[in-house]
């Protein structure tokens, strides 16, 4: 008997997970789906990401809702639009055999009159991130009343993301009888308030130990030099040819950098992060998953919800943060019970962090050293002949030309043929590495290092000070409109502004030192086409107290907030709504250029 139906899951359903590949539950869908079947308690599920969450709360939602009654009966809140994405595909496969099944997903950066047609239509499920979801209660669009079950989905992270306040305004806008469900990564305290507050002793449950990582990922770190980091971090990727892996790093500010770099340097990469629209965000997700791309340079944020199946590697160029997000960065790896690898470069000041987040996650770190060059020419050449083994052959079309070919070789000895196959890739590597240094460093050769070179980026002329501000060429800005556009709002002089460098979606520009206050107090609330313009200094990547729009931070620039981008209710912010089109500085509409 399969395994699904003795939890309580009925016929349609077992057979469409069936068809997706669901053999057996996983761990948290095995404890959890039994409870929830009963729609008695409220409930709080401990797992980490890659565990098969999803299925934990969406058969039990498909069996206990009435699907004849056109009415939200379960709202689904998650933090991003990814995310919220892959919930409602998920649950839509789920029930592919069932009747009259309404699913909607409704999150910023799509068109909200789409989505309200949709809920108009008649929905029993919204899954929704939480900017939207208050814009449209706040058109009065949406009638909650029906709703017996909410799933709080990535809690923590709708927490760390600064959704506290919006979470507590959708809720009020359910009946309060409803059952609440939240699962969650971690378990912080702001988690256990969320408990506290919207449930009644709810039934917990922990698959693994709270805040631990995978059992089935392998922790490496690299300690290396500040300067060498993305000498070290090319080295490592040469080192495993068939990688297909995610490359976080702390800002957007560095995410671009980073994977424009590895564009040029003729690496298959590109990035994801919240300064990108929607329409390109699902651009370089669509290449990611077809395994067009090799390496996702991402923030935290713009990776949460990527659910890609066989990441071989999680790649920390830069360590978190907040160390807690470690755990959520390597579960995007070992997914449905398989292994992967997170790599950490770190320098000597960050090892304590490293030993913080074995405490954390209950596993050790391996120091691993970065390959010499010849090690990774090596690597690089049986991959190579693995390929050409292993290469599918044609043997129609290739027939046509296999005279020729062997007419053309004839000279040649087996061996010499060999030698000439496989030199056309090794000689490459080979040119690369022939003097390539030792990059691996001791604890005590790093005394002084002050890891403040940021490759790839530059540092800025003497006298001046190198400033990020995100809009680009996509917003239809050249280098002469960007000069005017500083200058009209900082009141500065042209004088005043060094080099500019623009980018696809962010400009670096340089300014004199003692002209520095004048633009973030010019660039105080200032938007552009309905978006915040943010100015940054581009040396550390945060954003001063100085910051653009009065909203200095603490933290790191890249604390996007999920979905908020565009107006919603009380003044609040949808971050991830689509611009959906650029205006001139007379306010003239123009055509959106995706950049990809």
């Amino acid at each position: 008997m399969n395994p699904f139906l003795e939890l309580g899951i009925r016929h349609d359903i077992v057979n469409a997970i069936t068809e997706l590949g669901f053999e057996k539950p996983s761990p948290i869908q095995e404890k959890a789906i039994p409870v929830l079947l009963t729609g008695n308690d409220d409930f709080v599920g401990l797992a980490q990401t890659g565990t098969g969450k999803t299925a934990a709360f969406g058969l039990p939602l498909l069996e206990q809702l009435d699907f004849s009654f056109n009415q939200p009966q379960a709202l689904v809140l998650c933090p991003t639009r990814e995310l919220c994405l892959q919930i409602a595909k998920d649950l839509e496969k789920f029930a592919k055999f069932m009747d009259n099944v309404h699913v909607v997903a409704v999150y910023g950066g799509a068109n909200i009159g789409d989505q309200l047609r949709q809920i108009r239509r008649g929905v029993q499920i919204v899954v929704a991130t939480p900017g939207r979801m208050l814009d449209i209660i706040g058109r009065n669009a949406i009638d909650f009343s029906n709703v017996k079950y909410v799933v709080l989905d990535e809690a923590d992270e709708m927490l760390n993301m600064g959704f506290q306040e919006d979470i507590n305004n959708i809720l009020s806008e359910t009946p309060e009888d409803k059952k609440t469900w939240l699962f969650s990564a971690t378990m912080p305290k702001e988690v256990r308030r969320i408990a506290q507050n919207y449930m009644t002793d709810p039934f917990e449950l922990t698959v693994g130990t709270k805040n631990t990582g995978n059992a089935n990922i392998e922790h490496n770190y690299y300690l290396i030099k500040a300067k060498d980091k993305y000498a070290a971090f090319k080295r490592i990727v040469d080192f495993y040819p068939e990688i297909f892996g995610i490359v976080f790093c702390r800002t957007k500010i560095e995410t671009q950098e980073i994977a424009e770099a590895l564009i040029k340097d003729g690496y298959n990469a590109d990035s994801l992060h919240g300064d990108l629209s929607q329409q390109q965000r699902d651009k370089v997700m669509k290449r990611y998953r077809e395994r067009n791309l090799q390496l996702l340079i991402a923030t935290d944020v713009a990776a949460r919800g990527i659910d890609v199946n066989d990441v071989t590697h999680v790649i920390n160029y830069s360590l978190p943060d907040e160390v807690e997000n470690y755990t959520h960065r390597s579960g995007r790896t070992a997914r449905a019970g398989k292994t992967g690898i997170s790599i950490s470069l770190v320098n000597v000041k960050e090892m304590s962090k490293i030993r913080h987040i074995e405490k954390i996650i209950g596993k050790s770190f391996e120091r691993k050293q970065v390959p010499q060059g010849t090690e990774v020419c090596e690597k690089q050449l049986f991959a190579m002949v693995d390929k050409v083994h292993n290469v599918e052959v044609q043997e129609e079309q290739i027939n046509a030309f296999l005279p020729q070919i062997l007419e053309s070789l004839q000279d040649l000895t087996k061996e010499e043929v060999v030698k000439r196959f496989a030199s056309l890739e090794f000689n490459r590597f080979l040119d690369y590495y022939k003097e390539a240094p030792d990059l691996n460093i001791e604890a005590r050769d790093a005394r002084g290092d002050r890891d403040r070179d940021r490759e790839p980026g530059r540092r800025s002329s003497k006298g001046f000070t190198r400033l990020f501000i995100n809009l680009g060429s996509v917003d239809e800005f050249n280098r002469g409109d960007m000069l005017g556009f500083i200058c009209n709002k900082s009141k500065i002089s042209g004088k005043s502004i060094g080099k500019i460098d623009l980018k696809g979606v962010f400009t670096f520009f340089e300014v004199e030192d003692a002209e520095v206050e004048k633009v973030f107090q010019g660039f105080k609330s200032v938007e552009f086409n309905g978006r915040a313009v943010r100015i940054e200094v581009s040396g550390d990547g945060r954003s001063s107290d100085r910051g653009s729009n009065g909203r200095g931070r603490g933290r790191s620039s890249d604390r996007e907030r999920g979905d908020r981008n565009g107006s919603s209710r009380n003044g609040r912010r949808d971050r991830d709504r689509s611009n959906g089109g650029f205006r001139d500085f007379s306010g003239k509409r123009k055509e959106s250029r995706s950049r990809y």
